[in-house]
């Protein structure tokens, strides 16, 4: 469903949901300077748009018993279709990867890689990602801190 360009309404009501999914149609509409029921129209418009994709809880890795964050980058033995194609499927099944990137410049993917500890890295690599047919290399680095993570986009800069 094409959507309409999104206006500064628009980016309002999107900058509050991206800060708190469960704000009211009221406090929406309060601070954008609409009414709950065209707010909420809006809101759904969005979400039938495909501009708002879905409603998630921001879970703390942690807190829940993952703190080990692992960036590896991937290169493949070549680029073909069907090998590009091999390892979007394989990386889709895996928990473990949280994030996923198909890259320019010398590696092929960005992965981010969520663990309990270092043995359960060295599990999923030995595992799963050094099995995978037409890896040639793996290249990983360990966060020792997040300085920054957001969900939130710039709306206001688009």
């Amino acid at each position: 469903m094409p959507i309409a360009p999104i206006d500064a309404v628009d980016r309002k009501i999107l900058t509050l949901l991206q800060s708190d999914a469960h704000t009211t149609s009221e406090r929406l509409g309060l601070a954008a300077g609409l009414s709950p029921s065209p707010c909420a129209r809006r809101v759904r418009n969005l979400e039938a748009a495909g501009v708002i994709k879905g409603y998630v809880a921001v879970v703390d890795q942690v807190k829940v018993g993952l703190p080990v964050s692992v960036f590896a980058s991937i290169k493949l033995e070549r680029q073909r279709e069907e090998e590009l194609e091999r390892f979007t499927k394989a990386v889709a099944r895996w928990p473990e990867i949280v994030e996923c990137y198909l890259m320019t410049g010398r590696q092929d993917y960005l992965l981010r890689i969520v663990v309990k500890d270092l043995e359960a890295h060295e599990r999923f690599l030995k595992q799963k990602l050094t099995r995978l047919e037409g890896v040639a290399s793996i290249e990983s680095s360990f966060a020792l801190g997040q300085v920054k993570h957001s969900h939130a986009l710039p709306i206001d800069e688009a």
